[in-house]
């Protein structure tokens, strides 16, 4: 059973959020918890800890601009 990384919404009026840098490697071993990528958003930084333990696969690209729920990876 995997866990989707969701882009989450950090404030009222957030809808977007710019997906800065990836903190893991795809294929990368996660645990809860962990940092996994550094967020953008409304011109601050916020770092996005895992769901759950698992193998990270990454679906989105760093650099990239997502709205709020985007699915930007799977935790299996």
């Amino acid at each position: 059973m995997s866990t989707q990384v969701l882009l989450p919404k950090l404030g009222f009026s957030m809808n977007e959020g710019t997906l800065a840098e990836w903190l893991v490697a795809d294929g990368g071993q996660v645990e809860e918890g962990q940092v996994l990528y550094a967020l953008e958003s409304d011109k601050s930084m916020q770092e996005i800890e895992a769901p759950a333990s698992g193998t990270l696969k990454i679906i989105a690209q760093a650099g990239e601009t997502y709205e709020v729920g985007t699915v930007l990876a799977e935790i299996i």
